[in-house]
């Protein structure tokens, strides 16, 4: 029997240890790299060509949601599965937009995980039923990639001027964006913005 070949990503080194050791106890799976960053999982990837990938969202060097995108687009043949600590509506509808057929919080029982390692293998898409059902109530997204990439920067204590050198704009263009995105979310500052837009997984 052809066991399913499956990537492991998570930065914490104890957690990535025993999430590969419990796929491992399955007959039927078999874990084929590990990786402690997105970099790292996407070079994995792309070694091994693994049918499914088990990927945290808060990673270094690239998140996740990065990571979920890339891996559509470079290797379609990998299935992404999201598996976190987050129950953000805003992560689950990002995560989907992405490319994932899978999100998983690290709090349901273990049995549960290579089961959805199974489904996804499949084919079939796997998110978690509370999570999925506070998502479809809570809305859609309202801001734009630059307006999360100048926010999530603002939200890291970054000046406008900083922002604008980092992402090769105008001082005022950030501004402008920084408005928009404080409009949008009925904050009365930038970094009340950040953090109801970080609170909701738009960030």
């Amino acid at each position: 029997m052809k066991k399913i070949q499956v990537v492991v990503a998570e930065d914490q080194a104890m957690v990535l240890g025993a999430l590969a050791a419990l796929l491992e106890t399955e007959p039927d799976i078999a874990v084929c790299a590990r990786a402690a960053n997105g970099r790292e999982a996407l070079s994995a990837v792309g070694k091994h060509k693994p049918d499914v990938l088990v990927t945290d969202i808060e990673m270094p060097e690239m998140t996740g949601l990065t990571l979920a995108g890339e891996v559509k687009e470079r290797y379609p043949q990998t299935r992404v599965m999201i598996l976190t600590t987050f129950a953000r509506p805003g992560y689950l509808r990002r995560a989907l937009d992405a490319g994932a057929k899978g999100y998983l919080l690290k709090d349901r029982p273990s049995a549960e995980l290579a089961d959805a390692v199974r489904r996804i293998h499949q084919g079939l898409r796997v998110v978690d039923p509370d999570l999925a059902l506070e998502a479809w109530d809570s809305g859609p997204d309202p801001l734009t990639e630059r307006e999360r990439q100048i926010l999530w920067r603002a939200g890291e204590g970054k000046s406008s001027g900083e922002i604008a050198d980092e992402l090769h704009l105008s001082e005022g263009t950030v501004r402008n964006y920084l408005s928009e995105a404080i409009s949008k979310l009925g904050a009365s500052n930038r970094v009340e913005a950040a953090r109801l837009a970080r609170a909701r997984g738009w960030l």
